[in-house]
């Protein structure tokens, strides 16, 4: 199943002809604040699967062309990132902290969007912005110190992700966490549906030219393990999303260009980037004098 959020927040399930509406069935508003409806849908999946497959089989279906495709996610309570977790993506790097010895970190949920949204580049000049290609998995139920072999049990679903970096030696949750830094989508697709995900492709082009191709049996850490660790240090919840870390091949994008990622059984999306106007600060921009800054 493919899970979907459209048009303002209605919930759906991609189907061949469409999306069809499972809003009613599930009870979610989809105008409620915050947006949590999804991560509603998330934790009773298995009670609700049943009403969503029969709505599914009756409902008649939206034409794609008339749905705008949202984040599937919209207030997850975790986006759990995992860096440096593909060797060549080191060696490119030319770093030695893998995921295994750095653990993970958190970016910021206000940077999540959508398919059918623009990645907006920060203003800042001078500064290099790369893509990442990654694969998402949602988790679907709460769990602490979760055991390696049990993990899988603790996922939904998985998705695409792009994650969007600003090149410095910043802290990496601020260069990370800038709005529409976070591309999730086009849906989630069930654990079910994706089968063994420990050897599944990814791959990333930039305007049609390639950047990225990989696959998941080259992770540092793998996705099991990727769940147990971050478990050990914080619960997860429904809805959580996890980034396994981005293979080699990452690189610049600018205003105009078009990135597009496609993941082996899970989906495909393709997204604009533009300039923005916005995001200059005292850390990022060298301009700015010494007596604005704040030192120890």
């Amino acid at each position: 199943m493919r899970l979907v959020r459209y048009n303002g927040g209605r919930i759906g399930v991609l189907a061949k002809d469409g999306v069809v509406d499972v809003t009613p069935v599930v009870r979610v508003d989809p105008e409620e604040w915050p947006p949590v409806g999804m991560l509603r849908v998330i934790r009773h999946f298995d009670t609700l699967r049943p009403d969503i497959e029969a709505q599914v089989a009756s409902a008649p279906a939206l034409p794609l062309s008339q749905a705008r495709l949202q984040a599937p996610i919209a207030w997850p309570n975790k986006v759990i990132a995992y860096p440096i977790n593909y060797v060549d993506h080191a060696t490119e790097m030319s770093v030695t902290s893998y995921a295994n010895v750095a653990g993970f970190f958190l970016k910021a949920s206000s940077s999540l969007i959508g398919p059918h949204e623009a990645i907006e580049l920060p203003d800042l000049p001078g500064r290099s912005v790369h893509h990442e290609c990654e694969l998402a998995i949602i988790i679907g139920r709460e769990g602490r110190d979760i055991a390696a072999a049990d993990a899988l049990d603790h996922v939904l679903g998985y998705a695409c992700l792009l994650d969007i970096t600003i090149r410095g030696k910043e802290e990496r949750v601020m260069r990370k966490s800038y709005d529409t830094f976070t591309v999730l989508g086009p849906c989630i697709t069930t654990a079910d549906e994706v089968g063994d995900a420990s050897d599944i492709r990814l791959a990333l082009w930039v305007n049609d030219q390639p950047r990225q191709d990989a696959r998941t049996r080259d992770l540092i850490v793998d996705i099991p393990n990727m769940i147990a660790l971050a478990s050990s240090a914080a619960t997860l919840c429904p809805g959580d999303i996890i980034a396994t870390g981005t293979p080699s091949g990452v690189g610049p994008i600018v205003d105009g260009d078009r990135v597009t990622i496609e993941i082996e059984r899970v989906g495909r999306m393709s997204v604009p980037v533009r300039q923005g106007r916005r995001g200059r600060n005292f850390v990022f921009d060298p301009s700015l004098s010494r007596s604005s800054r704040q030192t120890p």
